[in-house]
């Protein structure tokens, strides 16, 4: 892989990390639910407002990436630790996101539900041009990928069994920091896991021939 080729991919995964953060951003300002990946932070940022849910991601995220070493050890890879700034960036795009979006008034469920569909078309978009972009896994990718490997297990079943992982964890923390009240995961959250891979699979259908074919050339 040339130099050239190398930047436009590192460049194309950071503008797919922007749209994903879009993407949260719009689902978090529906207040239906997140993804089940963002869920945690979302619970947090609930109830520790004076951090920020980009702020709250970029922490669930370095987690994430801590795991990852501590299951791997000698075999976790030191490119991957380029997930650490790129967490941060996803942190950032995530807050200008939700600035963005802030100017949006939200007087009913229909509206709620219309950003929900939105953000996930948009975070389906983002992830695909990181897909395309094939250089490095998110976070949440790479620690479902470590575990795979480590047990010698399907990365899907591994996926799901996270994702399933991360809104139970959102929901016993919401129950325990507002009294037995879930809070930050409803039922978008629900809508988004089962939409995210089919926005996913349709953008990387249609747009991954082109963009390929400008990124090897």
């Amino acid at each position: 892989m040339s130099k050239n080729e190398l930047i436009k991919r590192y460049l194309l995964f950071i503008i797919g990390l922007f749209f994903a953060a879009i993407g949260v951003a719009f689902t978090k300002h529906g207040e239906l639910g997140v993804s089940p990946i963002s869920s945690v932070a979302n619970v947090l940022s609930c109830k520790y407002s004076f951090l920020s849910l980009g702020t709250w991601l970029v922490i669930w995220n370095c987690v994430l990436i801590a795991c990852q070493i501590l299951i791997l050890r000698k075999n976790f890879q030191k490119i991957q630790l380029l997930q650490i700034p790129l967490s941060f960036l996803f942190g950032i795009f995530t807050d200008i996101g939700m600035k963005i979006v802030s100017y949006i008034p939200v007087p009913n469920y229909a509206v709620r539900v219309a950003l929900l569909l939105v953000g996930i078309f948009i975070l389906g978009f983002g992830i695909a041009l990181s897909v395309i972009a094939n250089v490095i896994l998110n976070s949440g990718e790479a620690f479902v990928k470590a575990i795979a490997d480590t047990i010698k297990k399907d990365f899907g079943a591994i996926k799901t069994i996270f994702d399933v992982s991360c809104v139970i964890i959102a929901i016993l923390l919401s129950l325990f920091f507002f009294d037995y009240q879930i809070v930050g995961t409803r039922e978008g959250t629900i809508i988004s896991a089962l939409l995210t891979g089919m926005a996913v699979k349709l953008f990387t259908k249609h747009v991954q021939e082109p963009i390929s074919s400008f990124l090897c050339n």
